[in-house]
């Protein structure tokens, strides 16, 4: 089998080697590469795979020790393949195979035996090969990661490593807020990702990672040999070269990587990498989410029109998409043009720049960037140099960092020496207009600052002066940051001052006037307020105020960071005329919290700013969801105050079911609809129905454990008259710590056991069986903790004290106290004493469900909106009208959303629903078809399924029933008219 499948094994002249000796009489079965198969009978006998493991496990300790290469063991029967490493001097399992033996699927073995044996060659990179052979499910994957896992277990203590890890930390959690979470998983799986970026860099650049030391990828010494500046750089994951074992773990990862051709890339395909390493939960948790290459090519091609005059920024540039196509565009155009190629990846560096924030993100966009360059182009003798302009970087620039350039001179201070003096290095600003000439200058230093010297000696300068053309005027100021440079590394504080000067200036030059970009293109970080770090909400909101975006309080935990940041790039690096495209959230078009973002002016006491808006696209309508939230893309350019235009009511909206493989435009575009539409959002003023002040939400019967409950056994002796015993209700819903409680149990006076209607017990037309719970009601008020009227009903008093007393235990930063949370906003005495009739409609969903209560008696909980009536006349005529395809169609537009629109809210009344008139003959029809509806939907069996399902089985059966056009016929001759 390993001879005949494809496993490149004659590629290599690779031997595989039948019962290889390894001293005292041991055999190995087999023996492939840096793998040993061990062969039984059968596994399933037992003792034979306990026996078996320690067999292996010698021989794989016998092969690693001999070699200095991390070797695996392989343990089959033909039907059970299992994988180990040794981890702490032990065989460990990491994946494993079984094959079906009514199902056998040939391909699924060779792909899981191919990612362990690493001996595969040529795969062509598509985002399918790549997921498969490296992603999160493939063997290669588990291999490669268990191996890393063990490495980081045995030397996380270590001081360089435990430094690199907490530095790592600071950056993310600075980047990400409270969506970070400070784990050693995420380290270990960045970690991964950023040593296969490095390998992967080097592929691109037509070197041989099998024959480069682990030390030389991650240090990227090649790149600097070849004049490709900023690609591969000392970082935070380098530590796996630091420790014993992480040599062979690079050698050995190398050999996985080096499986793809690399050089046919037509796309960001490390975007593909991270998101099939990296869980889709830690991502979503984390607010990482990509852009599909179609979207982000289209934008760049909309943005860049003329890419060999325009200088183009993305100031959020992730793992690089939008640079994958700018440089593509840039570099075509220029080969239209005639443009030789070391001219045109000259000035690529300061044409397609990017800045991001996120460490491993700057890391993926630079392999990114050459990807985007291309092999072709990178091996020619004719190419120069290259220096890829991508910087770990602020670009809010939450504190503005202009002290950095003082008397025409860059200044940054390394601190304190030996000497109690600071150290400062300076450059003249002028160096840096040419970004890849400044880098060279800078990266010149170091290496020249790093090499043996005798002390108190500094080496020459000259021939680095001359190579790069450094003015006799600039090179005093050089000499003596040069100076600093070397006294740095003599004291052993040399913080890579190469990556640490480029990265933190590079920023704060394009924010200057002169320095200013032509283009902004990119995806800005969704963050919402309530997920920013404390220190981050405080400096948010004073941006926000200064530049009019701030809104309310009200509505302060949906605001986004997406909107202040394009109003803050624009402001720093855009020049007036310049154009900008940025991928939003959906809200931005339409949400009342994104009204001062549209308004196009962003007071500022320094530079206030003004846009002129373009039509904007509307993505809500594609299918599959690419982002947890819908979305959009807002276009504009920088503009002086009386040419600013707010962002346009109408939109150009996208529907249609993308392909399964998106791949390019071209691929996507046929699959999709444009049609421009009219906005209609939450700002917008409507003529209201008079029932808006009617309804109201109902009560926040929370934490559940407190409050909702299920009979219990009354026991062979009963209770006596007026008192039931109960226990706490079960749900899967109730947040943590109540969720995880025990439940509280007691036996309570009938009359405060009271039926409570939750959303799910609504569908259209009818209400479901209601849940109970434990309320404090005495007559048609609500008592509370010194209410000395509990006393005299001993059941109620004693369920309450447990309640208010766990209440007051595991409550965290709610200060209210128990009654208050019940009451809430009123939302339970606003209920009493209850009406006879009350309408309630679901608050959430994409459809409208509303049904008439008539008991009189019920308690409706917060997830439900409810309104008093005069009659059941009137209930049905409001239900027949609520519950109609036509009304969920017009709400939809002011309703909140994330992948669709889910709150409905009170956004139902700014709909002119007329009120009840019982003259009315269509307001008369509606009540007879809702009379009619509400028999037939009562006789609907509703006993199989969630809510979720019922609601959608009522839904079918009304779009079949006879008078379903009639009456959106009528609905709409209400509302439109």
């Amino acid at each position: 089998m390993l001879l005949t499948a494809n496993f490149g094994l004659t590629d290599q002249d690779l031997d595989v080697d039948l019962e290889t000796a390894v001293g005292d009489g041991r055999r190995i079965d087999i023996e492939l590469g840096c793998v040993v198969i061990e062969v039984k009978r059968s596994l399933a006998r037992p003792g034979t795979v306990k026996n078996a493991v320690q067999q292996l496990a010698g021989y794989v300790r016998t092969r690693t020790e001999r070699s200095g290469q991390h070797y695996l063991g392989v343990l089959t029967d033909g039907a059970q393949w299992r994988a180990y490493h040794l981890s702490g001097g032990h065989l460990v399992e990491i994946t494993r195979h079984t094959i079906s033996a009514t199902r056998p699927n040939a391909m699924a073995l060779f792909f899981w035996l191919e990612g362990v044996l690493a001996t595969g060659r040529g795969v062509t990179p598509t985002p399918s090969e790549i997921g498969r052979r490296l992603g999160a499910e493939s063997s290669a994957h588990a291999v490669d990661r268990a191996a890393l896992a063990a490495l980081y277990a045995e030397h996380a203590e270590t001081p360089t490593v435990a430094l690199k890890r907490q530095l790592w930390a600071q950056l993310l959690r600075s980047a990400l807020g409270t969506q970070f979470i400070d784990d050693d998983d995420l380290f270990i799986e960045h970690t991964l990702l950023m040593n296969t970026a490095d390998v992967i860099a080097h592929l691109v650049a037509g070197l041989d990672v099998l024959d480069l030391e682990p030390a030389t990828i991650l240090s990227g010494q090649r790149f600097d040999r070849a004049q490709i500046l900023g690609v591969v750089e000392p970082d935070f994951f380098d530590w796996t070269i630091e420790v014993p074992g992480g040599s062979p773990f690079i050698r050995s990862l190398a050999r996985r990587v080096a499986r793809f051709d690399w050089s046919e890339v037509e796309h960001d395909v490390l975007k593909v990498l991270y998101e099939s390493i990296i869980g889709r939960d830690t991502r979503k948790r984390m607010g990482e989410y990509y852009t599909p290459d179609w979207l982000a090519e289209r934008i760049v091609e909309t943005c860049v029109r003329h890419p060999l005059s325009q200088r183009v920024l993305d100031p959020a540039c992730g793992s690089g998409t939008f640079l994958f196509h700018a440089v593509r565009r840039y570099l075509d155009a220029a080969e239209r043009d005639g443009t030789p190629l070391a001219a045109a990846l000259t000035s690529l560096s300061s044409h397609v720049i990017g800045i991001d924030l996120h460490p491993v993100a700057v890391a993926l966009a630079r392999v990114t960037y050459l990807l985007a360059i291309g092999h072709e182009r990178l091996i020619r003798s004719d190419r120069g140099a290259v220096t890829v302009p991508v910087y770990l970087g602020d670009s809010m620039q939450w504190r503005e960092r202009l002290d950095l350039f003082t008397e025409e001179h860059l200044k940054i201070s390394a601190g304190y020496g030996e000497s109690l003096y600071e150290d400062i290095l300076r450059f003249p600003e002028k160096l840096l207009t040419d970004a890849a000439h400044f880098d060279r200058l800078v990266s010149g230093l170091a290496g020249l600052a790093a090499k043996p010297r005798d002390p108190g000696t500094l080496p020459s300068l000259t021939a680095l002066f001359r190579r790069l053309a450094v003015a006799p005027e600039d090179r005093p100021m050089i000499t003596e940051t040069f100076a600093v440079m070397c006294r740095l590394h003599d004291e052993d504080r040399n913080h890579i001052w190469n990556y640490y000067i480029r990265n933190l200036v590079r920023p704060v030059w394009l924010a200057m006037p002169d320095n200013r970009v032509d283009v902004l293109i990119g995806n800005p970080p969704w963050l919402s307020y309530r997920n920013m770090p404390p220190e981050m909400q405080v400096l948010f909101q004073q941006l926000s105020k200064e530049r009019g975006l701030w809104h309310s309080k009200q509505v302060a935990t949906h605001q986004d960071l997406s909107a202040l940041f394009v109003a803050r790039t624009v402001q720093q690096y855009l020049n007036v005329h310049g154009t900008f495209g940025f991928v939003l959230p959906n809200a931005a078009l339409d949400r009342d919290y994104f009204d001062g973002f549209r308004s196009g002016w962003y007071e500022d006491i320094v530079e206030p700013t003004a846009v002129a808006f373009s039509k904007p696209w509307d993505l809500r309508r594609l299918r599959p969801h690419f982002f947890p939230r819908g979305s959009c893309v807002v276009f504009g350019r920088r503009a002086g105050y009386s040419s600013r235009k707010p962002l346009p009511r109408t939109a150009q909206c996208w529907s249609g079911v993308l392909p399964k493989n998106e791949g390019s435009w071209r691929a996507v575009s046929s699959h999709i609809t444009r049609t421009d539409a009219r906005l209609v959002g939450g700002h917008e003023e409507t003529e209201r129905s008079p029932y808006a002040d009617q309804f109201a939400e109902g009560a926040t019967i929370v934490p559940r454990v407190l409050f909702m409950v299920e009979t219990d056994s009354a026991g062979p002796l009963g209770l006596g008259g007026g008192r039931q015993a109960v226990r706490s209700g079960a749900s899967s819903y109730e947040k943590r710590p109540w969720r995880d409680l025990r439940r509280l149990e007691g036996v309570v006076e009938v009359e405060f056991v009271r039926p409570v209607l939750l959303g799910e017990n609504i569908v259209p037309f009818r209400v479901l069986s209601a849940r109970e719970a434990i309320l404090p009601i005495i007559g048609d008020s609500l008592a509370d903790g010194t209410d000395s009227r509990i006393d005299y009903y001993p059941g109620l008093a004693e369920w309450w004290e447990h309640a208010v007393a766990t209440w007051e235990k595991y409550r965290t930063s709610d200060r209210l106290t128990l009654t208050e949370r019940l009451n809430f906003r009123r939302g339970l005495t606003n209920q009493l004493p209850t009406a006879q009739f009350r309408v309630v409609y679901g608050k959430a969903g994409m459809h409208v469900a509303a049904a008439l209560v008539d008991d009189g008696y019920s308690i409706i909980d917060h997830k439900l909106y409810w309104g008093s009536v005069a009659t059941r006349e009137e209930g049905l005529y409001l239900c027949t009208i609520i519950n109609s395809p036509a009304i969920t169609e017009l709400v939809r537009p002011f309703m909140s959303y994330g992948k669709d629109e889910r709150d409905i809210d009170k956004h139902l009344w700014r709909l002119p629903i007329p009120r009840y008139d019982a003259k009315d003959a269509v307001h008369q029809r509606l009540v007879q078809i809702g009379i009619e509806l509400t028999d037939e939907i009562a006789s609907l069996s509703m006993v199989d399924a969630g809510f979720v399902a019922l609601r959608r089985r009522v839904r079918e059966f009304l779009s079949r029933h006879a008078t379903a056009s009639e009456i959106d016929q009528l609905v709409r001759s209400l509302i439109e008219t």
